[in-house]
């Protein structure tokens, strides 16, 4: 997918590079109409600038359907921090801060991504020189950190609107879980308080799978003493790719993008797909999903729990005040969009960047 320029934007892309550090990185303001234009900062060897156009426009739609005061921005830095030493990769975040402090905060606010953290927010806000340049920063020194986390809880609550519209119950729901970072943790977490059975869960190494349920505080367990859900013993190990063809009625991708493609999207069972990571399937497999029946809730309003915390961040929040904003949020935004979509007989992600388009082109003629 190349760049697309339309009356939406992008209205700016600054790259940048750092002779001293070897600091490589890109920048994308997409929208700035409804406020300074915001998104996380991702660290991966691969991130172009294709890759973070594409997720600064997702966050102008996810933040407008949010209903939140922020434009959509992205940032990515070009760099291996498994090949790196904290020390080096401390050094590239500053430089990166650095170089487009002249941006920030008025155009944009950065936030954690992809193997970044409140660490790493630290270290960019103290580079930048203003604590409003970023969200995600530690809770001393007034942040909301992403570990509470804010977004698994709002995937959950979306997946909730979405049993709900189904007419399925909870007890006769299996959940697969694609990840199990700080969103598939959380998300598991949520799920299975609420009496909802996690079946599958997969991370980098393989995937877990036993029929009658994982238990979640052995599976932490295992994760943070072992490093990967694999060594789970009450169940069957699977390769990562197989979690895609479980037999269950909600599969929740919540780690990497184009995850599910042209070669095993005909494998999955899965009767609803909340999108708690950023871009795992593309609009045209969604199209073929929504007419077999399979409902998908598109990323930018499934996980935009992080970025409503970003906002309650923004505001001084509580961590109190910022479950109950996200709840309201994302449980209100997923039942307008389900309705539109019934409505309209077009698929959730049409009707859901309607309403956001909407909202965007509104605010542009009040200005």
């Amino acid at each position: 997918m190349k760049i697309k320029y339309d009356k939406f934007g992008p209205e700016k892309i600054i790259q940048v590079y750092d002779p001293k550090t070897g600091m490589r990185g890109v920048t994308v303001i997409h929208n700035t109409n409804l406020g300074p234009g915001k998104g996380g900062i991702r660290m991966t060897p691969t991130v172009d600038v294709e890759e973070v156009y594409r997720l600064a426009e997702t966050m102008t739609w996810k933040n407008a359907l949010a209903d939140i005061p922020f434009g959509g921005a992205k940032s990515g830095i070009i760099a291996d921090d498994k090949k790196i030493s904290q020390e080096e990769k401390d050094e590239i975040v500053a430089a990166f801060s650095k170089a487009i402090k002249e941006v920030t905060p008025e155009l944009y606010i950065a936030g954690p991504d992809m193997n970044m953290a409140e660490h790493e927010m630290e270290i960019f806000a103290n580079a930048n020189g203003d604590k409003k340049s970023c969200t995600g920063k530690p809770a001393e020194m007034g942040g909301l950190p992403h570990e509470l986390g804010s977004t698994g809880f709002g995937v959950y609550h979306s997946t909730l609107v979405a049993i709900e519209h189904l007419g399925l119950k909870h007890e006769e729901i299996s959940v697969a879980i694609e990840g199990f970072g700080n969103v598939g943790t959380f998300l598991m977490k949520f799920l299975t308080e609420k009496g909802i059975k996690v079946v599958g869960v997969s991370d980098s190494k393989g995937t877990i799978y036993n029929k009658e349920g994982l238990d979640y505080d052995k599976l932490m367990k295992v994760k943070e003493e072992s490093g990967s859900v694999i060594n789970y013993e009450e169940g069957e190990k699977l390769e990562s790719k197989d979690l895609l063809a479980l037999d269950v009625e909600i599969l929740i991708p919540a780690a990497i993008p184009d995850l599910i493609t042209n070669e095993n999207k005909d494998s999955i069972k899965a009767k609803i797909i909340p999108c708690g990571s950023n871009l795992p399937i593309s609009e045209e497999i969604e199209e073929e999903f929504h007419k077999k029946g399979i409902l998908v809730i598109p990323d930018f309003v499934a996980n935009a729990g992080g970025v409503i915390s970003s906002y309650v961040e923004t505001i001084e929040g509580t961590p109190e005040k910022m479950f109950e904003i996200v709840e309201e949020k994302i449980t209100a935004n997923t039942l307008e969009m389900l309705e539109r979509s019934k409505e309209k007989n077009i698929k959730p992600r049409d009707a859901s960047m309607e309403i956001a388009k909407e909202r965007v082109e509104a605010r542009d003629k009040n200005v």
